[in-house]
């Protein structure tokens, strides 16, 4: 149900944004969630859009300037923009040249909201959940306090020598 959800959003902002010509929902581990460009195309800007995105939210926090709200890459030919979808997922938008940002940017904001809040009930696959308490600790076992020690011997007529430069 939540992948309906986020494909009849990620439909209605091409809808509505014809700018918007490709569309990428990714894990924020850069693996591809949903999209509508060609896979191979999808599985690379979700990677790079996740290393991007990472990247950019270490500078605005060093900088501290608050968190990264997009990342934005201008081309000759237009954007590609990318917002985060929740706390595990980024929203990637390839756009031809538009004279409206702001107003994009508003409404891919809104879709990745709704997006991230559909992805956040659902469970990873694969994933367990961890015990709310944990086990009570093993006996320990006694460990060697020495180590062994280990000659070495060398050879009488063996002289050091400098490396050649």
């Amino acid at each position: 149900m939540d992948e309906d959800v986020v494909a009849t959003e990620l439909r209605g902002l091409r809808r509505r944004r014809p700018e918007v010509v490709g569309t990428v929902l990714a894990g924020t581990d850069g693996l591809p969630i949903s999209s509508d460009l060609p896979t191979t195309d999808a599985t690379h800007l979700a990677a790079l859009a996740a290393a991007g995105f990472g990247l950019g939210s270490r500078v605005a926090d060093t900088a501290r300037r608050g968190e990264l709200r997009e990342s934005v890459v201008h081309t000759s030919a237009g954007c590609v923009v990318t917002y985060p979808a929740g706390p595990d997922a980024l929203l990637t938008l390839v756009t031809e040249t538009t004279g409206d940002l702001a107003a994009l940017h508003a409404d891919a904001r809104a879709v990745a909201r709704r997006a991230g809040a559909a992805l956040e009930h659902r469970r990873p696959v694969g994933a367990s959940a961890l015990p709310t308490t944990p086990g009570p600790l093993t006996t320990r076992t006694p460990t060697r306090t020495t180590l062994p020690t280990r000659r070495v011997t060398r050879h009488p007529h063996a002289t050091w020598r400098r490396p050649p430069v």
